[in-house]
């Protein structure tokens, strides 16, 4: 499975891709920060977002997207932006017919490192490993877009073929037919 990682923000936005089974090593192909001006208008952030994500879906074809779940702060215009980038992922990942999954902080740290409430050097420092890296990726948003990636392919790709194992394994459901009589 090969799977786009995307640790939204509207200044650094951190993006990954990474192919692998579950139970297998796992190969980095690409990984990198989409950086916008603070001092540019969130119109034409948000379209240099587009443009560079656009450019990352071409060249990788992902067979999934998994971006990091928008968490409540007090700092709302974050929240807005994060929310905002979010947003214009799925958007491309739609009108390619993949699927999106939203992985929050603390499911993506327990996949990684086994613990929920690790911190970002912890994860660092196993995506590194756990990628046969040289050196740990920087900066932080990009070490977090692989974390997604890692998480997504040991468990998000795994539970959709758990949920489409159930779906196949359930008998047809025969509804009546809404006049009452049978069906032919």
């Amino acid at each position: 499975m090969r799977v786009l990682a995307v640790d939204p923000g509207l200044t650094r936005c951190g993006v990954g891709v990474v192919e692998g089974v579950p139970g297998r090593p796992l190969t980095l192909l690409e990984v990198g920060v989409i950086t916008t001006p603070a001092a540019h208008q969130t119109p034409r952030r948000l379209l240099s977002i587009e443009l560079g994500m656009a450019g990352w879906f071409d060249r990788h074809r992902p067979e999934a997207v998994a971006i990091e779940r928008v968490f409540a702060d007090a700092n709302v215009s974050t929240v807005m932006g994060t929310a905002q980038v979010t947003a214009v992922v799925m958007l491309l990942a739609e009108r390619r017919g993949l699927p999106v999954t939203l992985h929050t902080p603390t499911e993506v740290k327990a996949a990684v490192s086994g613990n929920g409430r690790a911190d970002k050097a912890q994860v660092t420092a196993m995506v590194t490993r756990l990628l046969r890296l040289e050196a740990p990726p920087r900066p932080a948003d990009a070490a977090d877009a692989l974390a997604l990636a890692i998480c997504h392919v040991w468990r998000g790709g795994t539970q959709s073929r758990l949920a489409e194992a159930v779906t196949a394994a359930r008998p047809p459901t025969h509804r009546p037919h809404p006049s009452g009589a049978a069906r032919p």
